[in-house]
């Protein structure tokens, strides 16, 4: 078992992770051997629950061996948290079932809907801040809490829209969901910096306005970048990318708020070598012992 609790700033209240508070990889397929053959100094890794959901085969044995040897994090990508219908109780089941085979230092999942009725829309879809919405997505958090027996945390999206019947800020909204769940917060620094600039707002500002004290894993990941129809720039959460200066800027600024946090370097597209993405974990894990040094 991998314990650490991570440093916190005056004021605040420590979130307690069993992830230690260095730079991780999502684990991919064509890395595999490479990881267990060279084993190299990493702090976890993390996987996508969904692709895990079936009782055997090759992804389930090289997964036991990496967690023999590594802290593992799961992500869920298909429990449609902010769903208008019920949680997919088979789906619930089938996810805590991983749980307790793994036993991971983390699970996570994303503040989105991607399913409709049997349709399941394989896309992370947004929400509208209001009070009907916070009162589901409360709701289908404490469920998934109960049915795991243990805390979630939740991430924020990266959004390319607004409801014009939204009445709470996007980090409004967090704080208030956390503080009604008692869920943690995945701070996806890329998804701060996507969102903010599609909705021409101040990144800085609006990580600020988060509840930073319940943060319990950072993501870091690329995006792609386009032009809206007004010619405006568009940024796209597409994880095909190296991690962009200004993420690791605001990222550098995030550490400032929160102390060292266990921080995944996500890459889901364009996958290059592994010591491409060995190299930005280990300028994130610089990052984190510098945080730590401060006083």
């Amino acid at each position: 078992m991998f314990t650490t609790h991570r440093a916190t700033l005056p004021g605040t209240q420590a979130v307690r992770t069993e992830l230690p508070p260095r730079a991780g990889l999502g684990l991919k397929t064509g890395h595999i051997r490479e990881v267990l053959g060279c084993q190299p100094d990493i702090g976890f890794f993390e996987v996508h629950a969904e692709n895990y959901m079936v009782d055997g085969g090759p992804f389930h044995h090289f997964l036991g061996l990496i967690r023999q040897q590594y802290p593992l994090s799961l992500h869920g990508v298909g429990l449609s948290i902010g769903g208008e219908g019920a949680l997919d109780q088979q789906h619930l089941k089938r996810l805590a079932g991983l749980l307790e085979r793994y036993q991971p230092q983390s699970f996570s999942e994303h503040l989105a809907w991607s399913s409709h009725g049997p349709v399941f829309l394989n896309d992370l879809l947004p929400l509208a801040y209001d009070t009907p919405t916070l009162n589901r997505v409360c709701a289908h958090i404490d469920q998934v809490q109960n049915a795991l027996k243990r805390p979630m945390l939740l991430e924020n999206p990266a959004t390319y829209l607004g409801f014009q019947r939204s009445t709470y800020d996007e980090p409004d909204f967090i704080q208030e969901v956390i503080r009604r769940s008692g869920c943690g917060l995945l701070l996806d620094v890329n998804n701060v910096y996507v969102s903010c600039i599609n909705h021409q707002r101040d990144p800085l500002a609006y990580l600020d306005a988060l509840p930073l004290h319940a943060v319990g894993e950072i993501h870091l990941a690329g995006f792609a970048e386009d032009c809206d129809s007004l010619g405006d720039r568009l940024l796209i959460d597409d994880h095909g990318a190296p991690i962009d200066q200004a993420v690791w800027r605001l990222y550098r600024q995030a550490l400032q708020r929160t102390g060292p946090v266990a921080t995944l370097i996500e890459r889901d597209n364009q996958l290059p070598a592994f010591d491409v993405l060995l190299a930005e974990a280990h300028q994130a894990d610089e990052l984190l012992m510098l945080a730590g040094s401060r006083p």
